[in-house]
C-alpha cells in the first residue's frame, strides 16, 4: 500500500522565487501539449504519444529562444507534468467508455498562472534528498526547511511540492508501507468488538455500543470571521494589492476550517480502528444529499473523507471494512426482532416497535442494524467460519477479508 505524509515548508523569499519559476515552466509544459493534441486532433491527425511531446516540448524546446528558460529547472520536474496530461487524457477516456466509476470526468484544461494550487513533482531521478540537517534539497531550488512532525516510516519513492490557496507550502511523500510491518505495529484484534456506525447530522456518528460522537460543525462556527473576511475582499478593487492580500486571508481561514475538519476525523478514524476488530458502515449518497436545502451541513460533516480514512486504515492494519447498502432499511428495521416499521421522518427521534414493543433510539437503532447487516454481508461471502460478531478471524487473515468485502485501499 502506498501512502502520503505532508508536511509544511517554510522556503525562502529566493526559495519561493525558485518554486514559482518551476511552478511556471511545468504550467508552460503542461499547456504546450494540450494545445499540440488539440491541434492533432484539429487537422485529423494521430495525437502525439508522450515521447514525441517530451521530445518536441521539452529537449527541442530548451534550445529555442523563446523556451530556453526551460532549461532552469530540473527535467524531472517537465516530464511528471506531461505524466500528469497522460493521466489525465486516460481518465477522461476511461469516463467516457464507462471504465470510471462516480462523475464523469471532462477533458484536460489549460493551467493558469493564477490557479489557486501550483504543484510540481520530483523523483529519485532528480536526486533530491533529505539532508543530515532535515532539511529537503531540491535541485534548482536549494535546500528548503521542513517542519517535520512525525518520522518517515520509509524512504520515500517521490516528493511533490504543493503551494495551497492560503499560500502554503507542502512537501508531500510517497511512501510503500509494508504490509508485514503494519500488521505487526497493530494492536492485536483478538477479543476486540465489532462496531457498526451511523452517520448524522446531529451526532457526527452514532456507534452500535450506544457511543454518540457530537458533529463538531467546523464551518458553522467559524462562519462569523468568514463573513467578515469575504466582506473585506468584496470590498477591494480587483486586480489590487490589497485585493490579493485580502483574498490570502480568506483562504487561511477555509485553510484553517478544513485543516480542523481533517485533524477531527483523522483522530476518530484512528481511535476506532485500533479499539475494534471489525467497521461497519453505511454506504451513503453524499452528492445527492449535497444537492438538499441541508447541502452546507453534509459539506460540514465530510462523511465521504471519514469513510475512506476508515477504509485505508482497516485495510493497513489489519481490520475487517464492510460498507453496506444504502438501501438497506437501518432506520425502520427494529435491532431487537428485525419488524421493518414505516418511514421515519427526521423530527422521529424515538419510535416503539409495533411487532415487539421495544422502545428504539433512531439513530442507535440504525448503528445495530448496520453492524448486523454487515454480518450478514460478510456470511454472505463466506469469509467468516464462526458466527458474526461473536468470534472473527485474527488479523493474519482480515486484511484480505477487508478487501474481499468491499475494501479498498486510499
Amino acid at each position: 500500500m502506498q501512502l502520503r505524509y505532508s508536511f509544511r515548508l517554510t522556503p525562502t523569499p529566493g526559495q519561493r522565487t525558485a518554486l514559482a519559476r518551476a511552478f511556471g515552466c511545468a504550467r508552460v509544459v503542461y499547456n504546450d501539449a494540450i494545445a499540440a493534441r488539440e491541434a492533432a486532433r484539429a487537422e485529423g491527425r494521430k495525437a502525439p504519444s508522450m515521447a514525441e511531446l517530451s521530445a518536441t516540448l521539452i529537449t527541442q524546446a530548451k534550445r529555442t529562444p523563446d523556451r530556453a528558460w526551460l532549461g532552469r529547472v530540473s527535467a524531472v520536474v517537465l516530464q511528471q507534468s506531461l505524466r500528469d496530461l497522460g493521466a489525465a487524457y486516460g481518465a477522461y477516456f476511461a469516463s467516457l467508455k464507462g471504465e470510471r466509476k462516480g462523475r464523469k470526468t471532462g477533458p484536460p484544461v489549460f493551467k493558469s498562472r493564477k490557479d489557486q494550487r501550483q504543484s510540481i513533482r520530483f523523483t529519485r531521478n532528480a536526486r533530491w534528498k533529505i539532508t543530515d540537517k532535515g532539511r529537503l534539497s531540491l535541485p534548482g531550488v536549494g535546500e528548503v526547511p521542513v517542519r517535520w512532525s512525525r518520522t518517515l516510516p520509509s524512504d520515500p519513492s517521490s516528493v511533490t511540492v504543493i503551494k495551497d490557496a492560503a499560500g502554503r507550502y507542502f512537501a508531500s511523500f510517497v511512501i510503500a508501507t509494508d504490509p508485514d510491518t503494519d500488521l505487526a505495529a497493530a494492536p492485536d484484534s483478538d477479543g476486540l468488538p465489532v462496531i457498526g456506525i451511523d452517520l448524522g447530522l446531529k451526532h457526527f456518528a452514532v456507534l452500535s455500543d450506544g457511543t454518540k460522537i457530537t458533529s463538531p460543525r467546523f464551518l458553522r462556527r467559524a462562519e462569523k470571521k468568514l463573513k467578515k473576511a469575504q466582506r473585506e475582499l468584496s470590498r477591494k478593487q480587483k486586480g489590487s494589492n490589497n485585493r490579493a492580500k485580502a483574498r490570502l486571508k480568506v483562504a487561511a481561514a477555509h485553510a484553517k476550517v478544513a485543516d480542523a475538519r481533517r485533524e477531527f476525523q483523522h483522530q476518530l478514524s484512528t481511535r476506532i480502528v485500533r479499539e475494534n476488530q471489525a467497521v461497519a458502515v453505511e454506504d451513503l449518497a453524499v452528492s445527492a444529499m449535497a444537492r438538499t436545502r441541508l447541502a452546507k451541513i453534509v459539506h460540514d460533516a465530510g462523511w465521504s473523507t471519514f469513510i475512506n480514512m476508515l477504509q485505508y486504515k482497516c485495510e493497513r492494519y489489519g481490520r475487517v471494512f464492510v460498507r453496506i447498502d444504502r438501501f438497506e432499511p437501518t432506520t425502520r428495521r427494529c435491532s431487537a426482532c428485525g419488524h421493518v416499521d414505516g418511514p421515519k421522518p427526521l423530527h422521529v427521534r424515538k419510535w416503539d416497535c409495533p411487532a415487539c414493543g421495544a422502545h428504539l433510539d433512531r439513530d442507535v437503532n440504525a448503528a445495530v442494524n448496520v453492524k448486523d447487516a454487515a454480518g450478514r454481508a460478510v456470511d454472505a461471502c463466506g469469509v467468516l467460519a464462526r458466527p458474526w460478531p461473536s468470534a472473527m478471524a485474527g488479523r493474519e487473515k482480515a486484511g484480505s477479508q477487508g478487501i474481499h468485502a468491499g475494501a479498498r485501499a486510499a
